[in-house]
């Protein structure tokens, strides 16, 4: 049985990731800030049928709770198959790159992408016991550089220093790994779920976490011919041909 980490996954896509890889027969801990609410999550999918599944307390701005997590999986199950980094924030807003305070971005990049280095650096040797490690670090089309430059993108004028630029460096961090790890059986992609109604966005989004689920685990549970260092995006067709910078 292939063995699980999803970050942040107490609620919306990482939940919903959770319900999917459990239903495919994997074991999966469910990585939650608050330990209690994570049990309580468990328990709730427990009564509804969901097996396979423990919380497991990890804050990923925090290296001791980490850690601990780390410690956790190898006791237990002496190795780690699939890592998926989801956890993540969006920060205050407005977010002009005129006056947004220092504080402010940095807080965000602490989840989005100092998180992700720390967790995945952290879990990497775990990983490497695995026979097809997958590592997918779940971004955003609002990171794209390409995209961002591009007038006619449906998403042009919405700019947040914060969140892009953090999702932006989250991409280029996700090419740098996959490409030190080339030679291993690794598979380390970008992935953005869509623009998804999640309380992320206060509903707003016009994509189910359903679809968002479906679509990041169909990119990860991949064979060994799948490519690794790529974008993949649920709102846009084509996307692993597209450079995500």
């Amino acid at each position: 049985m292939k063995t699980a980490l999803i970050t942040g996954a107490n609620r919306s896509i990482g939940l919903e990731m959770t319900k999917q890889l459990s239903k495919k027969g994997l074991f999966v801990y469910l990585g939650s800030r608050d330990l209690a609410k994570g049990k309580a999550v468990v328990a709730e999918l427990n009564q509804n049928g969901f097996e396979n599944i423990k919380a497991i307390e990890i804050d990923v701005t925090k290296p001791e709770s980490v850690l601990a997590a780390q410690k956790i999986v190898e006791n237990e199950k002496g190795k780690l198959d699939i890592l998926i980094n989801n956890a993540g924030i969006s920060g205050e807003f407005p977010q002009s790159a005129l006056d947004t305070s220092i504080n402010d971005i940095q807080n965000v990049f602490d989840t989005n992408f100092f998180g992700v280095i720390s967790v995945t650096q952290a879990f990497l040797e775990l990983l490497k016991k695995s026979e097809s490690p997958r590592i997918s670090n779940i971004t955003s089309g609002l990171g794209s550089l390409t995209l961002h430059s591009d007038p006619n993108w449906k998403y042009y004028n919405f700019k947040a220093t914060s969140y892009i630029t953090s999702k932006a460096a989250l991409n280029a961090y996700t090419i740098t790994l996959a490409y030190e790890l080339k030679d291993l059986p690794f598979k380390v992609n970008a992935i953005d779920p869509g623009y998804t109604a999640t309380d992320f966005n206060h509903h707003s989004g016009p994509g189910t976490v359903e679809s968002a689920a479906t679509f990041i685990i169909k990119h990860t549970l991949t064979d060994e011919n799948a490519p690794t260092g790529k974008f993949f995006s649920n709102d846009i067709e084509d996307s692993s041909e597209m450079s995500p910078w």
